[in-house]
This record gives structure tokens, sequence and C-alpha cells, in this order.
């Protein structure tokens, strides 16, 4: 494999850096090396494929926790070629919509497009802003066996589809169709402006043609013109081991389509944890609170303890105080940052009797003032400089 540099330092951005820091550094870097700002700079143009490479895995969530979990073996496509247009097949202008750019036309102050080939560009090849459908989300409940093992899902899931009949272009028998005579066919508007700085050009999506190029003559009597259908659509998908609650994976092309035609959108899947009746999760560790008996507690003993994979045996050493913390190894979940597993944590807690019957008290009575029955100042030293924070 290429010695490719890590994604996050080529962005700047810390490995738990939220998805608009993300943004905010890639929309940095692309302002500062896009080609048409630098031109016949190779090393600016090569700064600006590589933080685009970058902001493409770490914008998406499901790319971004293969990443985090596999590094560059995850077999994430390089940006090939030369040349500022050979994305090794990356949507280029899709990843500038993500980062909150119009596209191509953003840049279109810099100068003629260069090798990106914009509409008002010197290269003379036309690019065409197409539609995007809206994202659909919906939220999946798992629970922590789930979360514990990863799952697949299979779920129908109510989407605006492609009318077959007209392939989504909402004209009838997807043919009937005229140049626009507004834009000529191009899809875009080029506006000039001369100011101090030179000639500026800009470029916006034609308002007649919606940047296809075309109009509709006859509209297609199945979906009335929209070009979509709406249907319930079976779509499987697989949750990673280790999946946070609130944590969206993206479903690229498995949203709506658009009216009129172009891309879907994506799916979101967001994660929604079901809360385990006895067990608490803490990132990749899992806590469970265990009362003891005074007996159990002081004298020590065998019990069982809920985990993840069923029930499991722990030893209790004799005297055992409250708020002890025991540490079952590997018995926690799957943490993706680190490829580690995390540990179940027994916190114990010991029980003391509201109410007790005769023999009971006769018993507790006869330990009164015995030997070891309260600490000495050694010990008492030692247990109450565990609880001395708490106080500070």
């Amino acid at each position: 494999m290429e010695n490719k540099r890590d994604y996050y330092e080529v962005l700047g951005v810390d490995r738990k850096a939220d998805a608009d820091t993300i943004k905010k550094a890639y929309r940095k870097k692309a302002l500062q090396y896009h080609p048409d700002r630098n031109p016949g700079d190779k090393e600016a143009e090569e700064k600006f494929k590589e933080a685009t490479e970058a902001y493409d895995v770490l914008s998406d969530p499901d790319k971004r926790a293969k990443y985090d979990q596999f590094g560059h073996s995850m077999g994430q496509q390089g940006f090939g070629g030369a040349g500022g247009a050979d994305f090794g097949g990356i949507d280029l202008e899709e990843i500038l919509r993500r980062a909150g750019f119009g596209g191509f036309a953003d840049f279109s102050n810099f100068g003629g497009f260069g090798g990106f080939g914009g509409a008002a560009g010197g290269s003379g090849r036309r690019q065409r802003r197409q539609r995007r459908g809206s994202d659909l989300r919906i939220r999946v409940k798992l629970s922590l066996d789930d979360i514990a093992k990863g799952v697949t899902k299979t779920l129908r899931v109510p989407t605006f589809v492609e009318c077959e009949h007209c392939k989504g272009t909402g004209a009838k028998d997807g043919v009937a169709f005229a140049t626009c005579q507004h834009c000529h066919g191009s899809g875009q508007i080029v506006t000039e402006q001369y100011t101090p700085f030179g000639m500026q050009r800009a470029a916006s999506v034609c308002p007649t043609c919606g940047g296809t190029g075309k109009v509709v003559t006859e509209q297609c009597s199945y979906c009335r013109g929209d070009g979509v259908t709406k249907r319930d659509v079976e779509v499987s998908f697989t949750i990673p081991a280790g999946a946070q609650d609130g944590q969206t994976f993206s479903l690229r092309g498995k949203g709506n389509y658009p009216k009129g035609g172009g891309v879907p959108g994506d799916l979101l899947v967001v994660i929604e944890e079901v809360k385990h009746p006895e067990l608490i999760r803490d990132g990749a560790d899992l806590i469970y609170n265990l009362m003891l008996d005074i007996p159990t507690a002081v004298l020590g003993g065998a019990v069982e303890v809920p985990t993840i994979s069923g029930r499991a045996r722990l030893n209790i050493p004799a005297g055992t105080q409250p708020g002890k913390v025991l540490r079952l190894r590997g018995k926690g979940l799957p943490d993706n940052e680190n490829g580690t597993v995390g540990d179940e944590l027994v916190n114990i807690m010991v029980y003391m009797p509201e109410k007790v019957n005769d023999a009971q008290r006769a018993a507790i009575e006869s330990l009164r003032g015995t030997p070891g029955i309260m600490p000495g100042e050694a010990d008492r030293n030692r247990i109450f400089s565990k609880f001395k924070h708490l106080f500070e």
C-alpha cells in the first residue's frame, strides 16, 4: 500500500473531532489549495486532492468508523491519475456540496476552473450540477448484545424511487424533452462582472431547467411529471460491533430519488441503544452494581454476576469494603477507536438490614466491642484516604 498520511493529520484535526470541526478544516484547506487559486502549482494541487480524499472518508460516519478501525487498509480508493480533474471515480461535486460549497460554481471567482472544467472555465468541459434527492433518517434500536457482536438488519423503508415509466425524468416515456432556451442546454447561467481585481465569473444553476439543460414538453401520466413514485424498499445493512448510542451510519444512495431525475440522497441510520436491565454502559466498559450481604462481604465467597455473554462466577475476597470495584477483564464491549475490548466493572455495595429478628440482633450484639470489629488507626486512615477527595 502506498505511504499515505493519516487523514486526521492531513486536515489538522483531533481524532475525536466532531463533524462540524472536520468540515471547517476541509473548507479551509480547499480554499487554500484549490488549483484555480494556485495555477501551475502541482504541490498545491496534490494537497487539495489529499485533503479532499481525507474529507470524503472522515465526513462519512460509516467510512470513518472503518478507517478508525483499519486505517488505510480499509480499501478506500485513492485519487489517481494526473491533472486536477482525475479523482479516481470519487464524486468531487458531491464532496464539495457536503462541505457546504455550492459545488464547482463556488470556486468560479478564483478564475476559469482550470482542470476542473466548470461551465465558465477555459478548458471547454461543461459541468452540470446534478439534482440530489433528500436524505432519509431512520432510528434502529440495538441491545447491548447486538452492540457487542455487531448485527445485520433488513428493513422496509418508505422511499421515493425513480418512476419506471419515465426513468425518473417526469417526461412521457422518458423522451418528451426540448432544449432549455434560457441556458441553451448548458444547465447553468454564467454572469460576468468587472471589478478592481479583474473579471469575476459566477455560475449558477439555470432556474428554468434546474440544471438539466432540458425542459419537459409532455408529462408522464404515471407520476404526473414528478419522476418519482413512493414504495417500501427493502434495505439490508450491517452495524459493526461497538456502535455508540446516537451514532449515525450513512448508506449512500439509499435515500429519496429527486423529482425530475438526478441521484438519490442517503439513508441515515441512527443508533438507539436499548438500556440493559442490569448492566450500565460506560464507553467500552460495562458497570454492574453488586449488592452483598454482610456475611459475604466479611467472610468472602463466590457469587454470580450478569455479563453481556451470560452469567459469570466472581470470587469476593474476605473483608471487601463497600465502594470497592472488581474488574472482569474483556467482558465489556469492542472499542472501535483502538481495537480493544473493554471490561466489566463490578461495583460493590453492602446491604445493611433495616430490621432484624431477635436471633440476628443477638448475633450482631455479640460482636460489639470485639477485637477487629472496628479498624485500628492505620486502617482507619487508609480507609478515610480513599474518600477524602469526595469532600475536597
